[in-house]
């Protein structure tokens, strides 16, 4: 390997480094981006940036429109994704679990796994009142801002949820939680009701319920339930509660041996 290749500290090779931050970037901006939009959000020399991404978009690893100019990523990203999830033995065990929550519930139901400061999106079952055809899996958003993020952080100590996310946390809308003290305290409440709540945090006129699963501690990964603040009456919110309680329980004795 020639200097060139291999990076700084940990041993880590430049080029592989450079490869999975240009499809990380590609991934968090849907769309297609001119080739100085990209050099300036990941600061590469130009020519080895052009070479770089010549060499994905031969491999099928991003994509480029008609005028050969702007770059996308490609579809081979979407097959190693899928065969994530479907491979995945939590997504594979919560499948009925998440059937049940959402015919009780008619609402929509995601299954989502932290990921450093977010969560992604590995399973979703749509709203039995939903207008259009919308899913968010692979999707990736500030665990602070969502109930599933929230319902997994809560199964941390506090000092370790502190080394975790920055003082001030990213806005989403004018309800999120950005001071890292106050999400703290809201874990409390979290870990005494058992469930966490997103109001509008994440989308505005969304009310969202999650809770952690308890395969592991602390927890990776959660489910919540999204309902419109229009549409959420004391009742329906009892139910979605007590809904995700009983799939909560039914997931624990799935994932028992995982």
């Amino acid at each position: 390997m020639s200097a060139g290749e291999s990076a700084g500290g940990g041993g880590q090779v430049k080029s592989a480094v450079r490869t999975v931050e240009l499809l990380e970037y590609f991934a968090g901006r849907p769309g297609m981006h001119s080739l100085a939009d990209v050099q300036q959000a990941v600061g590469y020399p130009k020519s080895s940036l052009y070479m770089l991404l010549r060499t994905l978009t031969d491999l099928g690893w991003v994509e480029t429109d008609a005028t050969g100019t702007r770059y996308g990523i490609g579809v081979r990203a979407l097959l190693v994704g899928t065969s994530y999830i479907d491979g995945d033995e939590v997504v594979a065990a919560a499948r009925a679990a998440l059937d049940r929550l959402a015919e009780d519930t008619t609402e929509t139901i995601h299954l989502a796994r932290l990921d450093g400061v977010n969560v992604v999106y590995l399973a979703t079952r749509q709203s039995q009142h939903y207008l259009r055809p919308f899913t968010r899996v692979g999707r990736r958003l500030p665990a602070h801002s969502t109930a599933l993020g929230k319902a997994i952080l809560a199964t941390y100590p506090d000092e370790q949820v502190r080394r975790m996310l920055p003082e001030t946390l990213q806005s989403l809308t004018e309800h999120t939680i950005t001071d890292r003290e106050r999400l703290v305290e809201e874990l409390h409440t979290v870990r005494e009701r058992g469930y966490a709540v997103d109001r509008e945090e994440n989308t505005l006129g969304l009310r969202c319920f999650g809770v952690a699963i308890p395969y592991r501690t602390p927890a990776r990964d959660a489910i919540s339930c999204s309902v419109p603040v229009a549409r959420l009456t004391p009742a329906h919110e009892q139910l979605i509660r007590d809904a995700l309680f009983d799939a909560r329980d039914r997931l624990a004795l799935a994932t028992r041996r995982l």
